[in-house]
């Protein structure tokens, strides 16, 4: 895959994908998510947060992905690559089919494409304001753009602790969750995300339409 730091192009070999789940830093809120779920049919996690293996292939750099029916969405996280060496930054979206969520979470995880920023930053550039940049998603809705998802990485987790947790290997990537959804939970006809740092004035940014394939009985 091809990203882009600074002026310079890098192209990375991703082998291996893990998607971090129940990653928030108030685990009384992490509890209470998980009990909502729970009366929606959906079983808790054995332990928190959890490590999901996804496919490499469900990584994706493209402004259109397709999905199967009307009950995917997406959500904006903080993406960790370890590649040549560096710890790298990005942003992604952990496009989920909530229907086949209530059945196992981890076959949603790795139902849908999971598209990633083409921009990268190195993590040794932010790590120390790192719990401070703005996480934030724009869903197209009804014709018009609507804030769905906004506010600072200090929600989750530290980015580094789960590095660690992981062992992030060489060649691999790694979703860290994402912050609660404004309202509630639902599909989108395409997503405008990005990842901004304040203190630096910069952005990274992920925008992309979702084109609905019709379920074939």
């Amino acid at each position: 895959m091809l990203f882009r730091h600074i002026d310079e192009m890098h192209d990375f070999e991703i082998v291996q994908v893990v998607v971090a789940g129940w990653t928030g830093r108030n685990r009384d809120a992490v509890e209470h998510h998980i009990q909502e779920l729970a009366e929606l049919g959906i079983a808790p996690p054995s332990q928190t947060p959890l490590f999901y293996r996804v496919s490499d292939t469900c990584l994706v750099q493209s402004d259109t992905i397709q999905v199967l029916g009307d009950t995917t969405s997406g959500e904006a996280e903080p993406l960790l690559l370890r590649c040549d060496g560096v710890l790298w930054l990005g942003l992604a979206s952990d496009h989920t089919d909530r229907e086949l969520e209530a059945v196992s979470v981890a076959a949603s995880k790795q139902a849908c494409p999971k598209p990633v920023s083409g921009q990268l930053w190195k993590f040794d550039e932010i790590c120390d304001h790192a719990s401070d940049l703005i996480l934030r998603c724009h869903i197209l809705e009804n014709d018009k753009w609507v804030l769905y998802q906004e506010g600072t990485l200090a929600q989750i987790l530290p980015l580094r602790e789960l590095v660690d947790r992981v062992k992030l290997p060489e060649g691999s990537a790694m979703l860290c969750g994402t912050l609660p959804a404004i309202g509630s939970i639902r599909s989108a006809a395409a997503y405008r995300m990005e990842l901004f740092d304040s203190r630096r004035d910069k952005s990274i940014r992920l925008d992309y339409q979702v084109m609905t394939l019709p379920v074939v009985a």
